[in-house]
């Protein structure tokens, strides 16, 4: 699926992309720096409820952040992986661990992390069309 999405849109755009996605739970998200990753997940978060402050994890690698569904306190861990250099580095991370945890996922630069994504994988890929439109291309698997 294919969406143009402006900045004033992204409210609007949360709503359709939990729609499209239902239960998946693991998130790549691919762009060029600036695409508007971060931008766009702190959306998804607070469209499922964050009320914490989302800002990217550049530099602490994961941000965990959490709301609730159903009565019960459920988690997301938005991982920025551009700063690790090399499988080990990832695994010393805890980026397995946040894969595998079973909670959302959202993971940006997730070519580097390749070897612990799945077929239930949904990659999102995100272009630039002008300083505050993107194309967002959303790629799910078809189980999800």
């Amino acid at each position: 699926m294919m969406f143009h999405v402006s900045i004033n849109e992204l409210k609007d755009f949360s709503d359709v992309f939990w729609k499209q996605v239902k239960t998946a739970k693991l998130f790549a998200f691919h762009g060029a720096m600036g695409a508007g990753k971060t931008t766009l997940i702190a959306a998804l978060c607070k469209g499922k409820g964050v009320r914490d402050a989302i800002s990217s994890p550049t530099f602490s690698i994961i941000n965990e952040y959490c709301f609730l569904e159903n009565g019960s306190e459920k988690k997301i861990y938005h991982l920025d992986l551009y700063r690790l250099n090399s499988m080990e580095e990832i695994i010393q991370a805890g980026v397995e661990d946040c894969i595998y945890s079973d909670d959302i996922c959202f993971i940006e630069w997730p070519e580097k992390a390749a070897p612990f994504l799945n077929a239930n994988t949904v990659h999102v890929f995100i272009e630039m069309i002008d300083t505050t439109t993107r194309e967002v291309k959303i790629e799910t698997p078809a189980t999800s």
